[in-house]
């Protein structure tokens, strides 16, 4: 422990952001690191406690006060080093993961942690920039063959483990690009893609081979994977939107936030979508319903279009502005999470329903009627109000993988919640040598699960081909 009183002496110091003016006008990250020297100071504040509950919080199992004293002690490339062992994408995670592991810091307790995922970007930012992230081949080839389906985070992190176990991986991806959401799901804004395209480089030469367009069970038939690999690891996340069956769902203007986000990083990256009818938020009143992580990136998106308001509705109660610690401490608390998005101009209401929508000539939305509930979701009587609507992003969550294709052709046995069913030790589906990993196996979830599932799989995927492994779980 490099600096014993550093909690002491240092207060909390986050990242900022740049003025909400200036970054509603492009699709770039917006966070400003922080100088070198007060990184330094901020991994000075870890405790280095004697039960290290950041632990409790991360699930890849970061080394989270080892990194913080080497970063304080200025080895920037041993921390590197130390990050990369749990985390294969941790430029990733310390942009998008909510940080858990901050919640569950000791400093917590007084609502000042230590800022844990300010200081893993910057340790895995600068390794990029000075060339300590390179390609780690296999020294042996294994002589096996292993299909990845889907280049989310779960299906990237299965890939480079076994790749880097000698065996010979080929990731099959639906779409043009690998990354799954984090490509076609994070807005540029949260992460720009040249993140992904490195990662993707490296992995290429580690001996990762990448098939673009070729959507496993729609179009490229599933009985080629079983005549030419000898595992295979699904890894297709939950895609299934949750949907809003009420009077008017089948007006113009409402859609999926799946269907909205996609077009945008698309447009960003300029690959083209033909045939695709645009979904714009220009000139429109704008509401998005859902009040999760998918809702803010859909206000985000939509203000940076030009809407005229946005409106974001969640049923769920306003959640307390602070939480009990004692009461919930180390576990994450549930309690009001401003996201930037929320404060770059979105109204916000709470313990609100949506009855039904009502449109007009041409048959296009134009308002939703809504009604106040109860902590039991009762509508209140007489609550009931009209929200102006030209646009309606159906942001509610995935309800589980989509089963249509692949998953019905290989008649894979389903948990209760539809998601594919496997436990945590073997990842082993209902078929022989195939297995599951990530969202599609525990349903709608973190990037940072999905990754430590990603690495599980691996480990356990090269036991069952080789009869051991030195692969970490």
């Amino acid at each position: 422990m490099g600096k014993v009183t550093g909690f002491l002496e240092f207060e909390r110091n986050e990242r900022d952001y740049a003025p909400v003016e200036e970054r509603v006008k492009n699709w770039r990250e917006f966070v400003i690191p922080l100088p070198e020297n007060e990184t330094r100071e901020q991994a000075a504040r870890c405790m280095n406690c004697g039960i290290p509950y950041c632990h409790t919080g991360c699930p890849v199992n970061n080394q989270i006060p080892d990194w913080n004293d080497l970063v304080y002690a200025g080895d920037w490339q041993e921390a590197a080093r130390n990050l990369h062992s749990t985390n294969n994408f941790p430029e990733v995670t310390g942009r998008i993961c909510p940080a858990p592991c901050e919640a569950s810091c000791t400093l917590n307790l007084d609502d000042n942690p230590v800022t844990i995922k300010t200081i893993e970007c910057a340790i895995a930012d600068r390794a990029l920039e000075n060339g300590w992230v390179v390609p780690q081949p296999a020294a042996v080839r294994t002589g096996k063959k292993i299909a990845i389906v889907g280049s989310g985070p779960a299906g990237l992190a299965c890939a480079q483990q076994l790749a880097r176990a000698g065996h010979d991986v080929h990731v099959y991806e639906q779409h043009a690009k690998a990354g799954g959401l984090l490509r076609y799901g994070i807005p540029d804004f949260k992460m720009e893609k040249q993140i992904i395209d490195r990662r993707v480089a490296q992995m290429q030469a580690e001996g990762v081979t990448f098939h673009y367009n070729a959507h496993v069970g729609v179009g490229f038939a599933t009985a080629r994977l079983f005549g030419e690999h000898d595992a295979i690891v699904l890894a297709c996340g939950a895609e299934k939107s949750r949907d809003l069956p009420i009077p008017g769902r089948d007006l113009d203007g409402i859609h999926f936030a799946m269907d909205f986000l996609p077009q945008q990083n698309r447009r960003v990256a300029g690959e083209p979508q033909p045939g695709v009818t645009p979904i714009l938020a220009t000139g429109k009143h704008v509401v998005v319903i859902g009040g999760g992580d998918t809702g803010s990136d859909c206000i985000g998106t939509a203000i940076r279009h030009g809407a005229l308001s946005v409106t974001n509705l969640e049923i769920m109660p306003q959640p307390p502005d602070r939480e009990d610690k004692l009461l919930t401490w180390p576990d994450w608390p549930l309690k009001l999470r401003t996201s930037s998005s929320h404060d770059e101009g979105a109204a916000r209401e709470f313990a609100v329903m949506t009855q039904g929508f009502s449109g007009v000539a041409g048959n296009k939305v134009a308002k939703l009627r809504c009604v106040r509930v109860d902590d039991r979701f009762k509508p209140i009587a007489g609550s009931e109000f009209d929200i102006d609507a030209d646009l309606v992003l159906l942001a509610m969550g995935f309800v589980h993988p989509i089963h249509e294709g692949m998953v019905a052709t290989l008649g894979l046995d389903l948990d209760s919640r539809g998601n594919v069913k496997a436990d945590t030790l073997a990842y082993r589906t209902s078929l022989d040598k195939v297995f599951v990993a990530g969202d599609m196996r525990r349903g709608q979830s973190l990037v940072v699960w999905a990754i430590r599932e990603g690495r599980q799989a691996a480990h356990a995927v090269d036991e069952a081909l080789m009869g051991a492994t030195t692969l970490p779980r």
